[in-house]
């Protein structure tokens, strides 16, 4: 809240204005106080252009870095603290600060970066955003990912325009400045703000990022400031001992550069006893009970519990100042329990062309994973090569499978395969859920096999086929450039009644995020209703295939859409639950077992659960 005195007004009058309704009070807040006198006409308010002083409520900003080696969860780290502070009452947004040079990852191979997130306003980001709207339950956009190629374009551009005439253009201050300005910009209706930087402490092409927070503390000042930095404590297996050298040598570095950790967050595969914790303190500065100790766990849902035990919230509170709130984490402890509980395996088949670095299909597996905990199920995840079943068939490699997942995907490799599992699951009666890539090639299998089109295929594998049941998107023919312009973002879609899609969704229309080039032909529509494919869900105008279905299948589903992206721990996609739904039920008329209500686990059996765990170690 912001509160406004105009100087020409009589004194004692003041007029009390929502900090939101102006939109930079807090990017123009400087310095320690949170008193700033700003002319509200100069930000667009109403009010006379007289000056006035303004009461910023100023957000608090967490930034997180890393230290000693990539990997080592820095993201989940920031999402389990965000869960934690938004379980305290707290509004709390994300951000990631990435130092390659690429303006996003949307154009970058998947075995380069794994996979591309996409955010509700069509940004194609980090990955790590996809865990902050896991945990956190927000929705970011796009300028919660920001590349170093998107500074340099943005400073570069504004140079050529004039926008620094006289100036000589520099990193300091120009491009911490418009770093700066990418942090305050998604400070807007939050009271916490928390960025990771990605990257190492110590690499080159990080150090305006680095320099960029350290100027931050001056701008909004040190009590609104936490730096937080993870660092790994390795297991030297010879002398049998853990090495806390490198996270010290990281936190010299960090501090050679101007910032010192207000907490350590250190990553181990063991625990760490108060001695090393004690060592830790003293000789990187910082107090005991600020160095948490991150051990692996099982599942990442149980990081945000650890981080609990281990304090790491109450620290944080605590440097900030922020209300000392008890945050409520009834439902994360049952969605834990609930993980730990499930017994019964279910065996899904994923196929896909980037299985060498399962981080290319995160999302999938994870919104497989949210429906999964919901049926109380453990999920046997087998990934399968598309390139394979393209040479040895999809029997031996699917047979087992109680359900098939074909995520998106990008050029022509292993199409074949993933039209081949298609064609499995179609004929066995194996649930099929289709994702983008996914949907286009079920179309070419029921094209083929069905409709009498032989030589179906998507014009973007096959240019020159005689029967293009896929072609590109009449909005995409003039579009040279491949970074950003795809159909990308939310996009309606009109949901017919009576569809195993309608009835998973419960709504009538609904909004999924989208990221493709190619499109079902409306040429072929009607000789693909006649083979038995249902239309289920069309854009609002009729002109884009969003949703088909197989009627007399048990669930052959696809979308054109991620929906993937929209999936929560606590609330699994409509579509990933309806199809692990149909995927336990094939298991067990295949194993000749009886449907089985699961109740919610008590503390007994989640006890139970968890000794065999230990047992079978």
């Amino acid at each position: 809240m912001a509160t406004c005195t105009s100087r020409s007004s009589p004194p004692g009058s003041r007029q009390p204005t929502d900090v939101r309704s102006v939109p930079s009070a807090r990017g123009r807040c400087r310095g320690p106080g949170l008193v700033d006198t700003v002319p509200l006409a100069a930000l667009g308010h109403p009010v006379a252009a007289t000056a006035v002083e303004v009461l910023v409520v100023q957000a608090k900003h967490i930034f997180v870095t890393g230290g000693v080696s990539s990997a080592l969860g820095k993201g989940i780290t920031a999402a389990s603290l965000g869960r934690l502070l938004k379980e305290r009452g707290l509004r709390v947004t994300m951000q990631k600060l990435d130092p390659y040079i690429n303006v996003d990852p949307g154009t970058m191979n998947p075995f380069e970066h794994g996979e591309v997130f996409v955010t509700h306003d069509g940004g194609e980001t980090d990955l790590d955003l996809g865990h902050y709207e896991r945990f956190v339950d927000v929705q970011l956009l796009r300028g919660s990912s920001v590349s170093s190629g998107q500074i340099w374009q943005s400073v570069i551009a504004k140079e050529r325009r004039g926008d620094y005439l006289g100036k000589t253009v520099q990193v300091i201050p120009h491009i911490t400045n418009e770093i700066k300005d990418r942090v305050h910009a998604v400070a807007e209706d939050a009271d916490v703000v928390i960025t990771e930087v990605g990257g190492t402490v110590g690499d080159i092409e990080g150090l305006p990022f680095l320099e960029a927070i350290r100027q931050m503390r001056y701008d909004v000042g040190r009590e609104n400031i936490c730096y937080i930095h993870c660092a790994l404590v390795p297991y030297i297996a010879a002398s049998g001992e853990l090495k806390t050298k490198p996270a010290q040598h990281s936190v010299r570095e960090l501090r050679s550069i101007g910032i010192q950790p207000d907490v350590l967050v250190l990553r181990a595969d063991r625990d760490l006893d108060d001695a090393i914790k004690r060592k830790v303190a003293l000789q990187c500065d910082v107090e005991l009970d600020a160095v948490i100790a991150a051990l692996d766990v099982d599942s990442v849902y149980e990081v945000p519990l650890n981080m609990r035990a281990e304090g790491l919230d109450r620290v944080v509170v605590r440097r900030l100042g922020l209300p000392e709130v008890e945050p409520d984490l009834t439902d994360w402890t049952r969605l834990v329990n609930r993980t730990k509980a499930a017994r019964e395996p279910i065996h899904i088949a994923l196929v896909g062309k980037y299985i060498e670095l399962p981080d290319a299909y995160l999302s999938v597996v994870e919104a497989l994973r949210h429906a999964a905990i919901r049926h109380g199920s453990q999920l046997e995840l087998s990934w399968v090569s598309s390139d394979e079943l393209e040479i040895e068939g999809a029997t031996d490699k699917l047979g087992r499978a109680d359900g098939v997942v074909v995520p998106g995907g990008f050029g022509y490799r292993g199409v074949e395969g993933k039209v081949a599992a298609s064609k499995f699951a179609r004929e066995h009666g194996v649930p099929y859920l289709g994702l983008c890539l996914g949907l286009q090639c079920a179309v070419i299998d029921v094209a083929r096999n069905l409709a009498g089109l032989p030589n179906a295929h998507s014009a973007e594998f096959e240019p020159t086929t005689a029967e293009p049941v896929i072609h590109l998107m009449h909005d995409q023919r003039d579009v040279e450039d491949k970074g950003g312009t795809m159909r990308l973002g939310s996009y309606p879609a009109k949901l017919l009644d009576g569809t195993k899609v309608r009835e998973a969704y419960g709504e009538p229309v609904v909004y999924e995020r989208h990221r493709h080039r190619f499109e079902v032909n409306n040429r072929y529509r009607p000789a693909l209703e006649a083979a038995g494919l249902v239309f289920s869900g069309v854009s609002p105008d009729d002109r884009l295939v969003e949703f088909i279905e197989l009627a007399d299948h048990p669930w052959f589903v696809a979308t054109q859409a991620h929906p993937e992206f929209l999936s929560r721990p606590n609330r699994p996609h409509p579509l990933f639950d309806g199809f692990m739904s149909a995927a336990k039920e094939n298991r067990r008329q295949t194993q000749g077992r009886l449907p089985v209500d699961l109740d919610e686990p008590t503390q007994g059996e989640v006890e139970e659960a968890l000794s065999h765990q230990v047992a079978d170690r």
